[in-house]
């Protein structure tokens, strides 16, 4: 497979709503497995379609404690509830860091490398996190824009007892 440059800020690809796949092929099984490879070699726990600079619903996600990656096609948040403050990052918006507020519990639905339909719950946890934040990509949302100000983001790394959830 192959690892991919990845779309920084400025970059249009990242504020554009993501095209839905119609079918899920070999061109798109390729597209996730080059997106892990990426996403691995970037050192990153999510990446969205986009920041690949590939406009298409695809996100995959790789939680640091787990083998399995996730691939999620076409997905969409069902139901989000409760609200907690994190410190986010993003390989799209690198050396920069900030607070933002994000849902406690997250259920996400989409289909998977097979086509099938599967559900995601989440609740208070990195994966949740990461759900909304890579949807966020899929929608060209970044999560600079769920900051009041731009004077939020920090550019140094955070000290040893507030380090940064991920870099989604």
């Amino acid at each position: 497979m192959a690892v991919l440059p990845i779309k920084v800020l400025g970059d249009a690809v990242l504020r554009q709503k993501a095209k839905r796949v119609s079918q899920v092929d070999g061109s798109i099984r390729r597209l996730v497995e080059d997106m892990i490879d990426t996403m691995r070699d970037a050192g990153g726990v999510g990446l969205a379609a986009p920041q690949v600079g590939v406009p298409l619903r695809v996100v995959v996600i790789a939680m640091p404690e787990e083998e399995e990656v996730i691939a999620l096609i076409n997905p969409e948040i069902v139901k989000r509830s409760g609200e907690r403050r994190l410190t986010e990052g993003c390989l799209s918006v690198p050396g920069y860091w900030a607070e933002v507020t994000r849902s406690l519990s997250v259920t996400a639905k989409g289909r998977d490398l097979q086509g099938r339909q599967v559900r995601i719950k989440a609740e208070d946890d990195l994966l949740a996190q990461a759900l909304e934040h890579e949807l966020d990509h899929i929608n060209g949302v970044l999560y600079i824009d769920h900051l009041e100000s731009l004077d939020e983001l920090r550019e140094t790394a955070p000290a040893p007892e507030e380090e940064v959830s991920a870099e989604l």
